[in-house]
This record gives C-alpha cells, structure tokens and sequence, in this order.
C-alpha cells in the first residue's frame, strides 16, 4: 500500500513534457523566499512548506512529508521523504505563473510539477 501512495505520489508531483505556457523563471534565491515566505504549496492531496532555516515539510496522500532544500546555482535543490520511500537529492529550475510554481527536475531538463501557492 505504501508503495502505491509513493508511487501516486511521485507520478502527480512528476508529469511528462514541461509546456511554458506564460511562466517566467525564478532566477535567484531572494525571489523565491519571498514567494514561499509563510505560504503553502498544494496540489491534489499534497501539501508542502519550504520553510527559511532549509526544511521542507507537509502531506501528500496522508503521509507525512519532509526534506530538506537549498538555493544552489540559480536552481531549487531538494531532498524528500515520504513514507517509507523518498527522492533523492536533485536540482530543480522553478518557474512562475501567477500562483503556481513549476519545479522541473534535472536542472531543467527533466518532469515537472506544478504547484499552487496559498
């Protein structure tokens, strides 16, 4: 059961081909601090913060969510854990849209997931 909800889990938080649509990069580490500041980050069933002192916290599916994150070269650099699974270390180009954040993978060149900021 818990490597279904992982895998459910990974599958929403990862789609296929990123499309641009109107985002914009987030480019340094001062921007993206001021968009996550005291702010959820939610997609069906999940629901993270990145909180300042480099944690990152929340739900997805029920399961307790953590990790940690840094600001690294222009990019998102993150570890989770969820249940007993989790993702490795991995640098992430954000984009902007409004309220909705895309965090692609492999600096860029990999799945994405899009976010809502509340």
């Amino acid at each position: 059961m818990t490597r279904l909800i992982a895998a459910s889990l990974a599958a929403l938080i990862a789609s296929a081909l990123p499309a641009f649509a109107d985002f914009q990069p987030v480019r340094d580490e001062t921007t993206f601090r001021a968009l996550v500041e005291g702010r959820e980050l939610a997609r069906f069933g999940i629901r993270l913060e990145v909180l300042p002192e480099g944690r990152i916290t929340g739900r997805g599916f029920g399961m307790r969510v953590g990790g940690e994150w840094e600001w690294r070269n222009g990019y998102f650099c993150r570890t989770l854990e969820f249940g007993s699974s989790g993702d490795p270390y991995n640098c992430q180009l954000v984009l902007r849209d409004g309220n909705t954040l895309r965090f692609i993978s492999d600096q860029g060149s990999g799945d994405y997931a899009d976010l809502r900021l509340r």
